[in-house]
């Protein structure tokens, strides 16, 4: 079928949907590989998508960073790694595409952006007892803090950090001690920002150095084809739909369906109740991508993460605001515990493991067991360390429960009493003995990392629950986004279901069919892959005979 387009409201060579780590890192790509004209759309007023508002951690497995650490990594290593998390769902080409382009990636940000990352030395892979695991090596990569005062009144157009509070700190300085108070007030008056603040930020500068255009509020709804092949995109907005034409491909990385319930129903295992993501991520890239007879692939995944809906005040028209959770289940003290008032779980595991272990179904019941869920801890942790929005010696959340005992604190969360304090003193009882008997908290390099490393293994993530007032905070099945959507190729493009590629569309980041599977490597291991392919995705586009 041919569409008729001869009058183009914007015409380029490589058009790129959405603003997050993939999406930039495509516009960057396809620019500095040949593309005289790249645009960018984007749906909301604000850049950075769920990118911005994450640890902006890079897992990319045999990165000169590495080496440069005199960390050694092999081939052979990660693949048997790989496929250990993800039996029998890795795509050969694509997965080498990967290992061969993100080192190739993380040398192009080095020498040709303002992207600059440092090895995170000694953090583990998120299951360091798998054969070909790195346990005290590193594949994930942490950004330099980025002076945000670069880029000009764009500063406040880059999505805020869940807390609405940017960080100060690189990732390996919140973990390992901060900096001086002489640097601390440079970065101040310069408003550094570091993590995904700091990822999105020198990705963006980047843009914006190369003239690419940015259009904000702009969503792309409908691929517009020549035949089979694709040569644009229409898109809303607020004036009207307009059409833009792209001569040489589109990029479609909008992020996952997360936010689209009857997506996830019809596709994910389990339910999500909590994504952490930007709202905007609710299957656009999918759902056009369908339409033009993309094959998909790894549909029932997810990044999965745990969260805990943050009870403020919203207009009506405002998304609920998802919090995650990685510390406050991770540190001494505290526990998660299920409808039955019982463990269920290593706290400190890897937060997308835990996704499945939520989803454990009940044959009996017909339902899910380990949802509800809660979060529970006393008053010295709740003294100690941060919960959410709440720092140290603050009033708890507004949504968190307390009371003066167990068992009046699960009389108010609904739980029996008496369970809960039993769960409690088993809990307190394999923290005297210095081992959890019951699921191993504690016992790997991975347990403690996340722990409080003033500490000792195993005491970096076992601690006592004995000190009133104690609390109860209600969790949900979160995510960081999908791990499903169109298939593609080693360069990128997107795929039918005869494995030919649709000429013209690539997808990257949460809205392609993940190239890892279901496994997460390591911290980073959504960005690392999704920007690998925005990368290439951006590159082969832009190299492709313009239509």
């Amino acid at each position: 079928m041919r569409e008729n387009h001869e009058d183009w409201d914007i015409e380029a060579d490589v058009v790129v949907l959405g603003t997050g780590g993939a999406a930039l890192t495509a516009a960057l790509s396809a620019h500095d590989h040949g593309a005289g004209r790249v645009v960018i759309l984007e749906r909301s007023g604000m850049v950075g998508g769920t990118t911005a508002m994450s640890g902006g951690m890079l897992w990319i497995p045999m990165n000169h960073h590495q080496q440069e650490c005199g960390i050694s990594d092999s081939w052979d290593d990660v693949v048997t790694y790989l496929d250990a998390l993800s039996p029998g769902l890795l795509d050969p080409d694509t997965l080498e595409a990967f290992l061969v382009a993100g080192p190739e990636m993380i040398r192009y940000f080095a020498d040709k952006t303002p992207v600059r990352l440092h090895a995170f030395q000694n953090f583990p892979d998120y299951q360091p007892t798998v054969p070909g695991a790195m346990p005290r090596g590193t594949r994930s990569l942490d950004n330099d803090v980025f002076p945000f005062d670069q880029l000009g009144s764009w500063a406040v157009r880059v999505n805020p950090p869940k807390t609405g509070l940017p960080t100060l700190f690189s990732m390996v300085e919140a973990m390992y001690g901060g900096v001086d108070e002489a640097t601390l007030d440079e970065r101040r008056r310069r408003d550094c920002r570091g993590r995904g603040q700091a990822l999105i930020g020198s990705l963006l500068k980047g843009v914006l150095d190369r003239g690419i255009p940015i259009h904000l509020e702009t969503r792309g709804f409908r691929l517009c084809r020549d035949g089979a092949r694709v040569i644009g995109v229409m898109a809303e907005q607020q004036k009207g739909e307009i059409r833009v034409r792209a001569r040489r491909g589109v990029v479609v990385a909008t992020g996952g369906f997360e936010w689209n319930e009857r997506l996830t129903k019809a596709f994910v295992r389990g339910p999500i109740t909590g994504p952490v993501s930007v709202p905007e991520c609710d299957g656009d890239g999918l759902t056009m991508a369908m339409e033009v007879g993309a094959r998909l692939a790894n549909m029932s995944h997810a990044w999965w993460m745990t969260s805990t809906l943050e009870a403020i005040e919203r207009t009506r028209d405002a998304k609920p605001n998802y919090l995650l959770c990685q510390t406050e289940r991770t540190l001494p003290g505290s526990i998660l515990v299920n409808r039955s008032a019982r463990r269920f779980v290593n706290e400190a595991v890897n937060y997308n493991a835990l996704g499945p272990v939520l989803h454990n179904f009940d044959p009996n019941a017909h339902d899910f067991p380990n949802m509800p869920y809660w979060l529970v801890f006393d008053g010295r942790f709740k003294g100690k360390y941060p919960v959410f929005t709440s720092r140290p010696k603050d009033p708890a959340p507004s949504w968190a429960v307390s009371a003066d005992s167990i068992e009046a604190l699960a009389e108010r969360i609904g739980l029996d009493g008496r369970v809960l304090k039993d769960t409690v003193d088993r809990f307190n009882a394999g923290v005297r003995k210095g081992h959890d008997d019951e699921f191993q908290r504690g016992d790997t390099t991975f347990d403690n990392f996340w722990g409080d490393q003033s500490l000792e293994p195993p005491f970096c993530t076992l601690g006592l629950i004995d000190q009133p007032p104690v609390y109860a905070i209600k969790m949900e099945a979160g995510v960081l986004g999908t791990a499903g959507g169109p298939k593609t190729n080693a360069n990128g493009q997107v795929v039918d279901w005869n494995d030919k590629p649709i000429e013209g569309l690539y997808v990257a980041g949460n809205t392609m069919a993940q190239v890892t599977g279901m496994g997460y490597g390591g911290a980073g291991g959504t960005l690392g892959p999704g920007m690998t392919f925005g990368f290439i995705a951006g590159r082969h586009a832009a190299a492709r005979d313009p239509s």
